[in-house]
């Protein structure tokens, strides 16, 4: 990708589309991010458009002058049931692709989903769960996901308008973005942080099958540098892949070094779950008190933490981790360590004022 090409990152200021924009200004591509809000601080040498991606002409007027060759999808937008889910994500892949394609100069377009490819959407969530680890050849579930939908506005667009496409169905993701609503490593920061200055243990949230099974995670700029592989190796064929660091581990292993890294008193699962939505319930004073006390940059509690998304990550009925053979066997060997990435995270969150330190 030169200077002469223009990667568009849709979501550029969430979880995954925060670190991609990053990563491709490092490399100095022009990148422009495109959301809903404007970034509080983009990265550097990125430059912002804003559009209301559910509106069709609100992406045609945001993108008109602009003709990417290169598209990384990252965006979704929660609904109440998982019909909504399907119009609404379905649509705004199709209007950035309607809207993007009209120059015909758009050569791949990468898309982010996940794991509930595998495990189904959250109205019937793992209820057909495949065996692990997941494989991106197995079929997909009989059951409505937005991201099928989503795939199929993806492979329609691709036959119109002639590029190549790849879909990276990561797993939950280690990063940082305020705001974000399905961010596990801050909001275990956030809980970490408000038991520590209550003096209450760090409480595991999930269920047994989740303490003692084997599950794995993607690092926010491990999912960075696979997008940009897939969408500037040539020979490529247009195909999904999964996206996990390479290590996988047990919680009742992985809990005490994070609450080892977050200063606290870890205590494990112990006969039942313990959902943060319900210890966690009514803090929003507790927290605003604790981020004017330590000079926090986010008092709003809703900022920092979902708590409904962690929780359902870690009361999975089966357990959940995916096969990297397909990007190996095509030249992409990136790897992170699960904990390391934790590590990195909590650090940029106590340099940025979003955690004490």
């Amino acid at each position: 990708m030169s200077m002469k090409q223009l990667a568009l990152v849709v979501g550029g200021t969430g979880i995954a589309g925060r670190a991609l924009c990053r990563e491709l200004a490092q490399q100095g591509r022009r990148v422009v991010s495109l959301s809903r809000s404007a970034p509080a601080a983009p990265p550097a040498g990125v430059e912002t458009v804003r559009a209301d991606l559910t509106d069709a002409e609100s992406v045609a007027a945001a993108l008109a002058g602009l003709a990417p060759t290169h598209i990384f999808f990252t965006a979704w937008s929660r609904r109440p049931t998982e019909a909504e889910n399907i119009a609404v994500n379905a649509a705004m892949v199709r209007h950035v692709l309607d809207a993007a394609g009209r120059s015909g100069r758009l050569r791949h377009v990468a898309l982010v989903t996940g794991i509930k490819h595998y495990l189904g959407p959250f109205e019937e969530y793992a209820a057909g769960a495949r065996d692990t680890p997941f494989r991106e050849s197995e079929p997909r579930l009989p059951v409505p996901n937005f991201y099928y939908a989503q795939e199929d506005e993806l492979w329609e667009a691709a036959e119109r308008h002639r590029f190549t496409w790849s879909v990276h169905r990561s797993h939950t993701i280690i990063g940082h973005a305020v705001g974000n609503h399905m961010n596990m490593g801050m909001t275990l920061a956030v809980q970490a942080a408000l038991s520590r200055a209550e003096g209450t243990p760090f409480v595991f949230p999930g269920n047994e099958v989740q303490w003692n099974g084997i599950t794995d995670m993607t690092d926010a700029d491990l999912l960075a540098r696979q997008l940009i592989w897939a969408a500037t190796t040539d020979g490529l064929p247009s195909q999904a892949y999964n996206t996990a660091n390479g290590d996988v581990f047990r919680w009742r292993r992985m809990w005490p070094r994070i609450a080892e890294l977050l200063k606290v008193e870890p205590e494990g699962y112990a006969e039942r779950p313990r959902p943060l939505e319900h210890q966690m319930s009514g803090r929003a004073d507790a927290w605003r008190a604790l981020a004017a006390r330590e000079n926090l940059a986010e008092p709003d509690i809703t900022r920092v933490a979902s708590w409904w998304h962690t929780d359902a990550d870690l009361n999975r009925p089966v357990e959940c981790f995916t096969d990297l053979t397909r990007s190996r066997t095509a030249g992409f060997t990136g790897h992170a360590d699960t904990l390391s990435s934790f590590a990195a995270l909590f650090d940029t969150l106590r340099r940025e004022r979003v955690i004490p330190a």
